[in-house]
């Protein structure tokens, strides 16, 4: 009786630490969802962000089906790993300064270890595809052009400051580029930047479209033409 005993004590330590990894990947594919919207988990289906496959010892900045890394992340030398990559979910700006995710951090300890046991699940090489419920609710917020166009009055568009006067947009595979009066260039996954017109009083002059921040976290923007011959004549195909 007394080894049945001590044997059943050893299954339960054993099995508790296996089960408690497990709970914690369980609360990290639900965590994920508020990352879904922006990263996918199949290899290179890149959307906003670069696709999280095969994660793990990647040079960050490196995913050479992604066009949109900023220059900043590319010349880190960072190399993705559990530290590397608890510390750019804590807080990626202090991380690496002048990064383009525009994502302010998860700042609980547990939250950010829950995540990381799922994504080192989910990334492997090999894991099988998930299919996850995109969102954009819970850990993410901020962003690189500010909130949401919504409600409230038209903005004028005939007098634009120079970061809303578009000079030029280059498109390459599934990136647009679009560059502004005041020498800034910021690139777009193609599904985020939509084009539009506005021929009223209120709309750009011909020849001055401007761009305009829509979407929650930074990463989407209408480019709005005064009339609809303008726009293949500013689109350059261009990689």
């Amino acid at each position: 009786m007394h080894r049945i005993l001590l044997a059943a004590l050893a299954a339960v330590l054993v099995s508790a630490p296996a089960r408690a990894q497990q709970d914690s990947v369980v609360r990290g594919e639900q965590d994920f969802r508020a990352c879904a919207a922006c990263h996918s988990l199949e290899p290179d289906r890149n959307m906003t962000g670069p696709s999280l496959a095969n994660l793990w010892g990647r040079n960050a900045g490196s995913l050479p089906s992604f066009d949109r890394y900023s220059d900043a992340l590319k010349a880190s030398g960072i190399i993705w790993d559990d530290r590397s990559l608890d510390a750019w979910l804590t807080d990626p700006e202090r991380m690496v300064p002048d990064n383009a995710m525009p994502f302010e951090g998860i700042k609980d300890a547990r939250t950010r270890a829950d995540l990381l046991a799922f994504l080192k699940e989910a990334t492997k090489p090999g894991a099988a595809p998930r299919q996850m419920a995109q969102g954009r609710g819970g850990m993410m917020g901020g962003g690189m052009m500010g909130g949401m166009m919504g409600g409230g009055r038209v903005p004028n568009l005939k007098n634009l400051d120079p970061p809303q006067h578009v000079t030029s947009i280059t498109h390459c595979r599934d990136t647009y580029r679009v560059t502004t009066a005041d020498g800034k260039t910021r690139a777009f996954w193609e599904r985020n930047l939509r084009i539009k017109t506005d021929s009223s009083k209120d709309g750009p002059e011909s020849g001055a479209p401007a761009i305009v921040p829509a979407g929650m976290m930074g990463d989407r923007a209408d480019v709005i033409f005064a009339g609809p011959e303008e726009i293949s004549k500013m689109i350059e195909p261009r990689c």
